[in-house]
């Protein structure tokens, strides 16, 4: 990570269920960042095309009409729509983070996942994190990553990972994130709530409620202090007033971005009810404070008593085979290379098997 360097957390509007015109909103915020010299910019939970507030409010025939409509709103990866968003990241000289609705890119599918997308400041998109388990009614609307979507990724300003609303409540997952040496780390919202009791009694934050009345802030500031990361909260923030009359029951999207150092300390606190972009300067000894008491890596580590089994395999309809080399092939280039052509044969085959 860079000693020192300014970055952005995008409080901005999606237009609801408009995937074009929220990707035009989306690069003008990057271009905005840019030029008042941020180097990184994070962006809310499907800030493309919006979140799907109508997921749990609707009878079965409204909720498909919806979903229909999401679909035509989702972003493929690759495409125009990821060229458009890393041309914009190059042009104002930013990393960006952006949470998206995405379209499978299986063949025929139309399976969607709730998907962050990451790219560099020079435009190319570095990879994406999908959701690894959509929350509760979600499940109606997002299908689950798989073992491909654990990853971070390496810029020009540091180490750069995400995760998605409750998986900052997936214990070894934060664990996971921690031992692929994450430095920043971008929590993706889908709005701020305040929270009666328990997860199932919540609404939208309003003006003059209590703000630590909702885990996001614990969930951040835990997820700081344990794995001594920075930590970028980008909330989502839409006004009642622009959204479908089926979605205000359960339309939570009131902002609430926050900027934290690796202790858990808020450099920016959360920003509720208004469109804006968030800045911070993060200073990299700040991380070294925090891990000179507590190192995930290192001297706080007991791998001798406790370790993480990262598992898993790519969720695939059928798995492809590479194709069948011909001994005549594995003859040539043996002899070229003065090998034995029966044992690469041999290897060749191990591998493949």
């Amino acid at each position: 990570m860079l000693e020192k360097l300014k970055v952005a957390v995008a409080q901005t509007s999606p237009v609801f269920m408009d995937k074009e015109a929220t990707i035009d909103k989306t690069c003008r915020a990057m271009e905005e960042a840019g030029r008042n010299g941020a180097q990184l910019i994070v962006f809310s939970e499907t800030h493309i095309p919006g979140y799907p507030y109508w997921r749990g409010a609707n009878p079965i025939s409204r909720w498909s009409m919806n979903q229909v409509e999401y679909m035509k709103n989702a972003v493929r990866v690759p495409s125009g729509d990821t060229e458009t968003l890393g041309d914009a990241a190059r042009d104002a000289g930013v990393v960006a983070v952006v949470g998206c609705t995405e379209m499978s890119d299986i063949k025929g599918s139309n399976t969607l996942y709730n998907t962050i997308l990451f790219f560099g400041d020079d435009g190319i998109l570095l990879g994406r994190h999908r959701k690894l388990m959509p929350t509760h009614g979600e499940r109606t609307v997002w299908a689950p990553g798989d073992a491909r979507d654990l990853m971070v990724f390496d810029t020009d300003v540091g180490t750069v990972g995400g995760l998605i609303c409750y998986e900052h409540h997936m214990t070894l997952l934060k664990a996971a994130m921690a031992y692929l040496g994450e430095e920043i780390h971008c929590a993706l919202w889908d709005g701020y709530w305040v929270m009666d009791w328990h997860p199932g009694k919540k609404r939208r934050y309003r003006d003059g409620d209590d703000w630590h009345l909702c885990d996001i802030e614990y969930a951040c500031k835990e997820y700081a202090m344990e794995t001594q990361s920075f930590v970028l909260s980008a909330c989502q923030y839409i006004p009642d007033d622009e959204m479908p009359d089926d979605t205000r029951d359960f339309n939570i999207a009131s902002g609430g971005s926050s900027i934290l150092n690796p202790a858990g300390v808020y450099l920016v606190e959360p920003v509720f009810n208004e469109e804006t972009i968030l800045y911070a300067e993060l200073d990299q000894d700040d991380r070294r404070h925090t891990k000179a008491y507590v190192d995930a890596l290192g001297h706080y580590a007991r791998w001798d008593v406790l370790r993480l089994d990262m598992r898993g395999e790519p969720n695939q309809p059928f798995t492809v085979r590479p194709p069948d080399i011909p001994y005549s092939r594995i003859k040539e280039v043996a002899e070229r290379h003065g090998a034995d052509p029966d044992k690469l044969e041999k290897m060749l085959r191990e591998l493949e098997g």
